[in-house]
């Protein structure tokens, strides 16, 4: 069965890349592709942490089903574009999203994005708030599609974490930007992993 990073990639096609890099004002595609994937991987490991405890899994469920049942990826692309609006506004509302999800650890993501695939800060966010509503629906469709209760959407969470961890070296560091106290050591780890390690490790096939 194909967990929450394989349905988030999917979806990363070339013409996804080249709209959403269009809607930064020109980013570098493979950057915006390698941001993209750190993004998915950072809100999908906040997502499990959530979801680790009883409550949290319970809210989190009661918002998919209220906002993220994956209504808009048939026309998430139309959205993002201004061609189409949404029927529910909470479904795109990325800053939202990202502060239910990430809280004060936002700002530390955006910078770890930056510094792994190379896009300006400021981009990296804007990319961020864009993608976030398109994680939410992606696991609101596969919860519907699956039936998921709230102990299976804890798992699924948690499962995709895990595959992603042995596949991916950057996941190590997004645990430890979601578990700091706020010293920032981990910016260290990011800065020695090295750019061309993490734009092999992302680069689109």
């Amino acid at each position: 069965m194909a967990d929450l990073m394989d349905l988030l990639q999917s979806q990363l096609t070339d013409g996804m890349v080249d709209q959403l890099s269009r809607q930064l004002g020109g980013a570098d595609k493979q950057q915006t592709a390698n941001a993209a994937s750190s993004i998915f991987s950072t809100i999908m490991a906040g997502l499990a942490k959530n979801a680790s405890s009883q409550d949290g899994a319970s809210a989190l469920a009661n918002a998919l089903e209220k906002d993220h049942d994956g209504g808009i990826l048939d026309s998430f692309s139309d959205i993002l574009g201004g061609a189409a609006k949404p029927t529910n506004e909470r479904a795109m509302n990325g800053a939202g999203i990202l502060e239910h999800v990430l809280g004060g650890k936002q700002s530390g993501a955006i910078d770890m994005i930056s510094k792994m695939s190379g896009l300006g800060g400021d981009k990296a966010g804007s990319l961020m708030s864009m993608l976030a509503p398109l994680v939410l629906g992606t696991l609101g469709k596969a919860k519907k599609e699956q039936g998921m209760g709230i102990e299976d959407l804890a798992g699924f969470l948690n499962g995709s974490v895990q595959k992603q961890q042995q596949k991916a070296p950057e996941m190590g560091i997004i645990g430890k930007l979601l578990d700091r106290d706020g010293d920032g050591s981990f910016m260290d780890d990011v800065a020695g992993m090295g750019m061309n390690i993490l734009g092999n490790l992302f680069k689109k096939k």
